[in-house]
């Protein structure tokens, strides 16, 4: 399969817009999740590890779930990563992972998978009951947030009642939304929410 984000993971940490939405989504993560020490995590759709990195110091371990070799490669480079973080390389939907999580979390990676109700019910199936999800992805926009003829994506933002009825379908409750950021480019804004939820 082509690592999509081969050529994208040498700059992805230096991106400014990258830095500054996953930092948004990283320390709203950390305000509406009680995390403990205690806490065994999934990152899905890991990439460089930017988010696992807020959440990291205050969690037991994290295993970062990606397709992407690349990107995998260059979370495992990270000093404060290692010993706390460990990287799987894996379609999660194809083969699952065979353990379950206290939360799981994920950063614009939802709109690259093609079916919605399959994920969550995989995201369901991987977490303990009573335990949580954190994730985040673009309200629905008009396909321009992306450059045209970009690869892999399935879904152009999500309405967020829409999300929330997948949710429900799959055993979530408490769910609560919020707008971790607004991306501007240009005279286009884009709002990203934050859905945290928990697992009947």
């Amino acid at each position: 399969m082509t690592d999509l984000f081969d050529e994208k993971s040498k700059g992805w940490d230096a991106d400014k817009t990258v830095k500054t939405l996953s930092s948004a989504i990283g320390s709203l993560i950390l305000e509406k999740v009680p995390l403990n020490n205690q806490m065994n995590v999934m990152d899905f759709g890991a990439g460089t590890g930017l988010i696992s990195s807020h959440v990291a110091p205050l969690v037991n371990n994290i295993v970062a779930v990606d397709i992407s070799e690349a990107m995998l490669t260059k979370l495992v480079s990270k000093p404060a990563l290692q010993g706390k973080v460990k990287a799987v390389c894996q379609d999660i939907l194809e083969a699952p992972l065979g353990e379950q999580f206290d939360l799981i979390m994920s950063a614009m990676a939802l709109h690259h998978i093609e079916s919605t109700q399959a994920l969550i019910r995989v995201f369901s199936e991987h977490l303990k009951p009573g335990s949580m999800i954190a994730l985040a992805d673009l309200d629905k926009e008009d396909g321009s947030f992306h450059p045209a003829g970009t690869e892999g994506i399935f879904h152009h933002g999500f309405e967020r009642h829409e999300l929330q009825n997948i949710l429900e379908k799959n055993g979530f409750k408490a769910i609560h939304f919020f707008t971790a950021y607004t991306v501007v480019k240009g005279e286009n804004k884009f709002p990203v929410f934050l859905v945290v939820a928990q697992k009947s």
